[in-house]
């Protein structure tokens, strides 16, 4: 008679067997059926949390610079992609129009990080892709938008690169923008010298700003302007959009000494005698500028209006307009070294009758015309007249070298 066995002492027989297989605890399920290994979890796609397959592959944590979306990024800032728990396949960055921007990855791929400026006002897709510890890729894409053509920030430089100037000259930069991190930007800019000469920046105002040393450049040197200004942070989102290098040759040292009260003009080069001349200066009601005026610039013929300086018909002075020969510009506002008009002339070397100009003979203002450059000098001294206005033309030698450095 068959012995039956019932439902309930099934259930327990199977119970017992698959705690055993699950624990070990089971050497064979039946003969010729060798003992199973555990599958590895890297072949199914539950890989990333605990269960009963080994080992537990860890997600690839990726951080992305600029974030997906991001605008007015600095075009300056690199592009960069991190990884943790995982290695970086391939990246690619490109602009709007198709340009590849080049990138490198460091030794363990784990970043990548681009290795030249991006242009402004651009768009940028950034495609990458990832692999785990698995071997799994993953692959995305994110954009992002640099700064926009109103928020770059340029300058013009004064003097010109491989223009040669007096000993006198100021280097000058004038920004398209106002400055209000003033001194990233000095750090921006390296200044050197042929002399070995250093000296300090002098902020005019937001946009404007100019270098000097305490004593004049030394005759015949090289100064050199190396200015790292893309990428810079000017303040309130303007970034400089510009790298330059300027070279500035320093000629022989011209000095001239204008005295109001000998009525002489003197010069000097490299500090020896060059020549002397009677002059006329600025009267009374017109005293020439007292101090140092640095030559900017000279005009073979120069038209000359009284208007210009507030003078109207029927004033004594009043002279209406004229050409003057051989006139060298000391100052924006209307100061010039030039011949003397003819009625002039009988004056010279003994009386002062100009509005503020120094009159010479035809001699005279020709050999400064010939001779004297923008950058040279002119020191007049005896003179009733105050100081120009240190921003009209360059009154920088004006100011005390303790005064001088400032933002």
């Amino acid at each position: 008679m068959a012995h039956r066995t019932s439902a309930r002492n099934i259930s327990m027989i199977a119970a017992v067997l698959l705690t055993a297989a699950i624990s070990g605890g089971l050497g064979a399920v039946g003969p010729g059926h060798a003992q199973a290994s555990i599958e590895s979890e890297a072949a199914t796609p539950e890989r990333n949390v605990p269960g009963l397959a080994a080992p537990v592959v860890a997600p690839v944590q990726v951080t992305v610079t600029p974030a997906e979306g991001a605008s007015q990024i600095n075009p300056a800032a690199p592009v960069t992609l991190k990884v943790a728990d995982g290695e970086i396949e391939r990246a690619s960055l490109t602009s709007d129009s198709g340009e590849s921007v080049a990138g490198k990855l460091d030794g363990d791929s784990t970043t990548w990080t681009t290795g030249s400026q991006l242009a402004f006002n651009t768009g940028y897709k950034f495609s990458y892709t990832v692999r785990d510890a698995a071997g799994r890729e993953t692959t995305k894409t994110s954009s992002f938008t640099t700064v926009t053509t109103a928020n770059e920030a340029d300058a013009a430089i004064y003097p010109l690169d491989g223009m040669k100037v007096g000993v006198a000259q100021p280097l000058q930069i004038t920004f398209s923008e106002p400055v209000v991190n003033k001194e990233a930007v000095e750090k921006a800019i390296r200044i050197s010298s042929t002399s070995g000469q250093t000296g300090a920046f002098h902020w005019f105002s937001d946009k404007m700003v100019r270098y000097r040393p305490e004593t004049f450049w030394a005759a015949n040197s090289t100064i050199t302007m190396d200015m790292k200004m893309f990428g810079v942070d000017l303040g309130h989102g303007q970034i400089g959009n510009f790298d330059k290098n300027v070279t500035i040759r320093i000629g022989d040292k011209k000095v001239a000494v204008a005295d109001a009260t000998a009525h002489t003009m003197t010069v000097s080069v490299n500090d020896q005698p060059a020549g002397s001349w009677p002059v006329t200066m600025g009267d009374t009601r017109f005293p020439s500028a007292r101090g140092y005026l640095v030559l900017m610039e000279n005009h073979r013929v120069e038209h000359m209006d009284a208007s210009t300086i507030g003078l109207k018909p029927g004033d004594p002075a009043y002279y209406g307009q004229l050409d003057v020969n051989y006139a060298t510009r000391l100052t924006p506002s209307g100061e010039y070294i030039h011949q003397a008009t003819d009625t002039a002339m009988p004056y010279l070397g003994q009386t002062n009758l100009s509005h503020g100009c120094i009159g010479m003979s035809e001699a005279g203002a020709k050999w400064v015309f010939d001779n004297m450059t923008a950058g040279d000098v002119v020191q007049v001294v005896n003179t009733e007249g105050d100081f120009a206005s240190v921003d009209d033309g360059y009154g920088d030698w004006n100011i005390p070298w303790a005064e001088y450095p400032r933002r």
